[in-house]
């Protein structure tokens, strides 16, 4: 089911310069998290979930890599849920999926993990890009995550800029303010503004394409007594050899496991007025 990598305790080339400093004692876990990382594609498979000649795929390669550097969490992967229990599950701290359609979870693994393990158990869920294009119809899911993709308008080649909401927040603070990425963003439905705090979204203003609609890049919630988040950037593989991108996710983590502090109130003002926005960026452009 899993496949299980065994480093070296020195920081690997990828995120050594970023991450490989001493924890504090105060910080640092009394041993690793445990993740469980699921690149399984059920509908289209993206490259940065592509193993080639047996090895991890850059997505793999770079959280196992992240949670070495760290000294935060391991990480196992897999792409074949089919076997999966909820024994297993209950070994792991954090699921993070980069996933496509409806895998093929045992049904009662299925509800489990999106119920009792995620929202009972207190544990973390990290969804990236197209986790939001996995279970279209299954409702426990997406409203645990917090949407479903909906299209791509924005593709692999558009460089976009960002608004960052929330320059507090672990998972968003290293971005600053505002940046341009190059990168496939996603827009969504079943959108619930009400449950979810927003750390960033798209520019429309200062983005080449223009829609009349907010479109959320990175958002968090409470979910019962588990934490969510999900990172909507992470369609091309350079996007995971970007250090702000790593530190991005590290910061989601470190707020899952309790190391730091993270408002996850939920703001739908804030897609309130992105929407708002959004729709007169729109029509400023329509009317040039």
């Amino acid at each position: 089911m899993t496949t299980r990598r065994t480093f070296g305790t020195t920081c690997l080339a990828l995120v050594a310069a970023a991450f490989c400093t001493n924890l504090p004692a105060a910080d640092a876990p009394k041993k690793p998290a445990r993740m469980l990382m699921v690149t399984q594609s059920a509908g289209f498979k993206h490259g940065s979930v592509s193993r080639k000649e047996n090895q991890l795929s850059p997505a793999e390669r770079a959280m196992t890599e992240l949670g070495i550097a760290s000294n935060l969490f391991r990480v196992d992967t897999t792409q074949d849920v089919s076997t999966l229990t909820k024994e297993q599950l209950d070994g792991y701290d954090i699921v993070m999926f980069y996933t496509t359609g409806d895998l093929p979870f045992k049904e009662e693994v299925r509800d489990y993990l999106f119920n009792d393990w995620a929202k009972q158990k207190g544990h973390g869920f990290l969804g990236a890009h197209s986790a939001a294009d996995t279970y279209h119809n299954y409702e426990p899911y997406w409203d645990m995550i917090g949407g479903t993709f909906n299209g791509h308008p924005w593709n692999a080649g558009d460089k976009v800029t960002i608004t960052v909401h929330d320059q507090d927040f672990p998972a968003s603070k290293p971005w600053g303010d505002e940046f341009e990425i190059t990168d496939e963003i996603y827009q969504f439905k079943n959108w619930q503004p009400e449950k979810v705090h927003v750390l960033m979204s798209l520019n429309m203003e200062k983005t080449k394409l223009k829609k009349p609609y907010h479109v959320p890049i990175a958002w968090i919630k409470n979910y019962g007594d588990g934490k969510v988040m999900h990172m909507s950037l992470g369609h091309r593989e350079d996007v995971w050899t970007n250090p702000k991108y790593m530190e991005s996710l590290l910061g989601g983590i470190k707020w899952m496991l309790g190391l730091e502090a993270g408002d996850a109130t939920p703001n739908p003002e804030v897609s309130s007025q992105q929407e708002a926005k959004a729709k007169a960026d729109f029509a400023a452009a329509q009317a040039k």
